[in-house]
């Protein structure tokens, strides 16, 4: 039996995945671990370093998907100190990865810093595309969602209800994230500036064994959650006025 003799346009797929000298930005599931793309985890098997927010979650993440490179804490106690080293780091020839807990770094998670400091020094910076628990959060709602407003944590402290007041004329759908531990203090204080008859929805665990989806009014909402306080990962959706 004749073998096929091997052309010089053929490519191995490890050459197809060999990374550039850049920052890549990498979206990690935000529960169920299969919510992550070939491409994510060939670019985390390739790169020479992955920056993580919890190096133990990272961990268990690159276990799973039996990836064995050095990690490095990047969060946001040490980003303000480490963003130059790294992008000096890039800049020398190496290839950085950056990933969060869950999600994609930069929505509600270190990042930023980051990205900015590779441009101003012209590194090339590349966001894979992947999960970010708003957006099925939104289209799960039933609330219109062509239009709509990210606005990530409320502060928790000054400025809050500054803000919250900011919102009450709002007409684009709002969408947050916020803990379980002040979810009811949250919409109680929407039901404040926005009505109890506002309509929402409480997206919880996406993706994960328990997701739930609880739509109403925040009255209702508030209701639910005081007989019930919740767990675990949480985005609120709240209609526009």
């Amino acid at each position: 039996m004749h073998k096929h003799k091997q052309t010089k346009h053929t490519i191995s797929a490890e050459k197809l995945y060999e990374p550039e000298p850049k920052l890549y930005l990498v979206p990690t599931p935000i529960g169920n671990l299969d919510d992550i793309t070939f491409r994510a985890v060939k670019i985390l098997n390739t790169v020479d370093i992955i920056l993580a927010e919890d190096t133990r979650t990272t961990s268990f993440l690159l276990k799973h998907y039996q990836i064995e490179k050095k990690l490095f804490s990047h969060h946001k106690f040490n980003e303000h100190s480490t963003v130059a080293q790294i992008a000096q780091y890039i800049a020398e020839g190496k290839s950085v990865a950056l990933v969060s807990d869950a999600g994609t770094p930069g929505i509600s998670d270190p990042g930023f810093l980051l990205v900015r400091t590779c441009i101003e020094h012209d590194i090339k910076v590349d966001c894979l595309p992947g999960a970010t628990a708003f957006v099925p959060a939104a289209i799960n709602s039933g609330l219109p969602c062509d239009r709509f407003v990210f606005e990530g944590f409320l502060p928790q402290k000054k400025g809050r209800l500054k803000r919250i007041e900011h919102l009450a004329n709002e007409d684009r759908t709002m969408i947050f994230y916020e803990s379980p531990f002040r979810l009811v203090k949250t919409l109680t204080q929407f039901a404040e500036n926005f009505g109890n008859d506002r309509r929402a929805c409480v997206s919880r665990e996406i993706s994960k064994m328990y997701e739930e989806n609880f739509r109403g009014t925040l009255q209702e909402l508030i209701a639910h959650y005081t007989d019930k306080p919740p767990k675990g990962e949480i985005v609120i959706v709240v209609a526009g006025k």
